[in-house]
């Protein structure tokens, strides 16, 4: 345990001393692998989806505000629409509109959280992104984490439908706005999704910021098991099959990530808990406090030892003897 702890420490001071290098990095590997991530998905635009247009975004996403890989995408993704068919362009657009003011007005703060989730989705942890905003933030994370998640499914609703608008041709503008309006209404599944990451954020939240015991731990593992229960319930009665195994290990992997923000967020020594009583003029006050664990780092330092000229040593003795 020690040593966990020592890295732990080692990890934290090399992050605030590289933290300039550090976090453009950061930004422009999620940056790179989101656009990516629609170039394969959709890459109707052969100019704006080529790699190095990719690159320079990435670039660009890396030194600028957070908000520029939200805006980079968005721009990229319409681009696409435009060349696949100028309804699901305006659509899209009008829809991203809603979604940045939604997510502009009640979690500003937690933008990120808005790019990582449909990431998380791809790679079948999104379950990780709802307990991330109740134990690192407030609820409001929970708008964001909504609005990725309404964009992942959009998108993926997009990208099924859109073999058939193709191959349209004698369908009117207004039949390919219903087909996409019917694609986002119609979709169960995204539905209950938000609505267990919304449950999910509050009660993680809530529980974590009880006065007791293992709060965190608490929270993680609660929140989890409502979300599975409720998820998989949900899938079973609206006949959604195929999903179990997924669930199942993305739930475990997603549990595992929670800990590891515990241990780096969150790491007390309840052995150590004092309880603390003072007053002022108007209240009494019962604190009960409990001290972060906290390693530091050992640093090794190394002396050389050089040997004494032999000259030296006998002439110190000639004087000696004389």
């Amino acid at each position: 345990m020690t040593t966990i702890l020592e890295i732990k420490e080692l990890i934290r001071r090399i992050y605030r001393k590289y933290e300039a290098i550090i976090v453009p990095v950061v930004k422009f590997i999620i940056a790179i692998i989101l656009l990516l991530q629609i170039r394969n998905a959709f890459g109707y635009n052969d100019k704006v989806s080529s790699i190095p247009v990719c690159l320079i975004l990435a670039l660009l996403s890396s030194v600028l505000p957070l908000g520029a890989t939200i805006f980079f995408s968005c721009v990229v993704i319409l681009v696409d629409f435009y060349s696949l068919s100028l309804e699901i362009f305006l659509t899209t657009a009008a829809i991203f509109a809603i979604v940045a003011l939604i997510y502009l007005r009640f979690s500003p703060k937690t933008g990120y959280m808005v790019v990582l989730t449909p990431l998380a989705f791809m790679i079948h942890i999104p379950y990780i992104m709802p307990a991330a905003g109740g134990l690192l933030f407030s609820p409001t994370s929970a708008v964001s984490v909504v609005c990725g998640t309404f964009v992942y499914y959009y998108l993926h609703g997009i990208k099924e439908i859109a073999p058939t608008i193709l191959s349209a041709e004698d369908s009117t503008a207004a039949e390919k706005v219903t087909a996409i309006v019917n694609q986002i209404a119609g979709n169960r599944e995204m539905l209950l999704v938000m609505l267990v990451f919304v449950l999910m954020t509050v009660m993680i939240f809530c529980l974590r910021r009880l006065a007791i015991r293992r709060a965190w731990t608490i929270a993680i593992i609660a929140g989890f098991i409502t979300e599975f229960i409720i998820l998989f319930g949900g899938f079973l009665i609206l006949g959604i099959g195929g999903k179990a195994l997924v669930i199942i290990l993305g739930n475990i992997i997603s549990i595992c990530l929670a800990f590891v923000i515990k241990f780096f967020f969150f790491h007390v020594d309840y052995k150590r808990t004092e309880r603390v009583q003072f007053e002022d003029d108007d209240y009494y006050y019962y604190v009960k406090a409990v001290p972060k664990i906290k390693m530091p780092v050992q640093e090794k330092k190394v002396k050389k030892i050089t040997d004494t000229p032999r000259q030296t040593t006998e002439t110190g003795r000639t004087k000696s003897k004389e």
